[in-house]
């Protein structure tokens, strides 16, 4: 690399560093190019003078949201952010920071994708296509475990690196499952579906059949523990969705028929009725209580659950009525996008009869005991109104 270009990249990547927007704009899709046809063979050193060991130090203390931009910088800036060195670096130095995505289905071509939430103080907040993955399956299980989302569908079993952006197959499971949803426990991913097992009842009998199964996976061994059958759950059931709340997983049914709480460490399992009062589908968990958005009423409101209480029930989370009483929310999700705060995704009708993706940021509360909340932006995050959001991922990186 010559003096004039290690100079240029060094000044441009101090500058992204320290926050500043203009770099941004100064690298010019003229300057990409010419980097992306560059003779040079390998990377070179990002800063010569710097053992690489510092030079990841340094970097793994700039916010993810920067990541962007510094890497136009150079080829070697792209290959240092996309690698796991980096954010191995970040982890112990405890500056890990939430990531949202979002799977997108694309009524025109068919493929799901997923778009990253790029989050810009005092600017707008955008979903952005990432296009190192490729397209996925909108129909199966997606589970968030530390940096990677595990993905179990009735074709494959994939684990999605989004520190990296890469995709891993991982081993299938032990025997096929349908209708299943899944969610994570100390490192475990736990599948509830119908199998087609092999039994034994209590009389001694034996045979074989469908019947509900729980499969889990070790995803630091990334193995398979033996599949569990599960007599006492009526077969047939479809889940709705899932969620953990301290450390316990709980299920729901489909139409509230049935809602369970199972606590993995003791096998046990209980009913868990109270929980069918809500249909909670695109439910995310905070600080171990449930929230929802609940379009039931004139008015959308967002509902929390909160089992820590004494007699848990459902309640209507105070300081959102002007916002929801403003906005004519549709198809909502919600996921956590930080420390006690939430992004709501919901579709509306925009200017010109369009219909745009919005992401609301909410900041969560408690005063005198209820839970208050507080809109801190709402943004249009995606204006193609020829996509649909499937499911909603949020990470740690």
């Amino acid at each position: 690399m010559s003096p004039s270009a290690f100079d240029r990249n060094l000044r441009v990547s101090l500058a992204v560093m320290a926050g500043s927007p203009i770099e941004e704009r100064s690298i010019s899709s003229d300057s990409l190019k010419q980097m992306e046809q560059s003779p040079e063979q390998s990377p070179s050193p990002l800063f010569p003078s710097l053992p690489d060991d510092v030079t990841v130090d340094i970097v793994a203390r700039v916010p993810i949201s920067r990541y962007p931009t510094l890497s136009l910088v150079s080829r070697t800036f792209r290959k240092l952010i996309a690698s796991p060195k980096l954010y191995k670096r970040r982890s112990q130095l405890g500056i890990t920071e939430h990531r949202v995505y979002a799977l997108l289905y694309n009524r025109s071509t068919g493929d799901s994708r997923f778009h990253v939430l790029h989050r810009k103080p005092n600017s707008r907040n955008r979903l952005v296509v990432v296009g190192s993955l490729p397209p996925m399956s909108s129909i199966g299980s997606f589970v968030p475990v530390g940096s990677k989302t595990y993905v179990f569908n009735n074709l494959e079993s994939l684990s999605i690196d989004f520190a990296s952006h890469t995709v891993q197959s991982i081993p299938g499971m032990p025997q096929r499952m349908i209708n299943n949803v899944a969610s994570a426990v100390d490192g475990k991913v736990y599948l509830i579906g119908d199998s087609y097992c092999s039994f034994s009842d209590e009389d001694g009998s034996s045979g074989e059949g469908w019947m509900k199964a729980v499969m889990v996976f070790d995803t630091e061994a990334q193995t398979w523990e033996p599949v569990m059958v599960k007599h006492d759950l009526p077969y047939g059931d479809l889940w709705s969705d899932s969620a953990v709340m301290e450390g316990k997983l709980f299920f729901k049914s489909f139409r509230n028929q049935h809602a369970f709480a199972y606590e993995p460490r003791e096998d046990k399992w209980e009913l868990k009725e109270v929980l069918n009062a809500k249909e909670w589908k695109g439910a995310c968990v905070v600080d171990d209580v449930l929230y929802y958005h609940d379009r039931s009423g004139k008015a959308g409101v967002l509902m929390a659950f909160d089992p820590t209480k004494q007699s848990p029930c459902w309640s209507v989370v105070n300081g959102l009525e002007e916002f929801f009483a403003v906005e004519e929310t549709d198809r909502s999700r919600v996921v956590k996008c930080g420390e006690k705060m939430l992004a709501l995704f919901f579709t509306k009708i925009h200017d010109a009869k369009k219909k745009v993706l919005c992401c609301a940021e909410i900041a969560l509360g408690r005063r005198q005991g209820e839970i208050w909340d507080k809109v801190l932006s709402c943004d249009v995050v995606f204006e193609d109104g020829l996509f649909d959001m499937v499911k909603c991922a949020s990470v740690t990186v």
